[in-house]
């Protein structure tokens, strides 16, 4: 089992940034590759980026190419989110997710996750 909480959210101007972080407990992360999703207001849940379990790899969506990163921090036991040039459009509660089975490598999809955190509100105004 791992606990993950994620930090950082906030109200923030468009242009402006933040950076959200996922602290884990019960198990080093460096067992997980992991992915970061939204999901606004009457939508579903989606991809936003990833780190693989090596952290060789990360992907996102087209959407915010160019505009957030994913890292990790080993020695925290910690994964971040750092969001630049935000937009309206990113508004949406930001969760941060674990997956165990890293054999197919870095998955886009909700169910390929085990351990999700609670969320935490992001909100862009224009």
């Amino acid at each position: 089992q791992v606990q993950l909480v994620e930090s950082g959210g906030g109200l923030v101007q468009a242009g402006g940034s933040l950076s959200l972080s996922c602290a884990a407990s019960g198990r080093t992360l460096s067992s997980f590759a992991m992915g970061w999703f939204r999901q606004a207001p009457g939508q579903e849940r989606e991809f936003v980026g990833g780190i693989s379990r090596s952290s060789r790899y990360t992907y996102y969506v087209d959407s915010v190419k160019g505009r957030f990163t994913v890292s990790r921090d080993s020695a925290k036991n910690t994964v971040y989110l750092h969001m630049n040039s935000l937009k309206p459009e990113d508004t949406a509660v930001y969760y941060c997710a674990a997956d165990q089975d890293t054999s197919l490598g870095l998955k886009t999809t909700t169910v390929s996750y085990e351990y999700w955190g609670q969320g935490t509100q992001v909100t862009v105004s224009s």
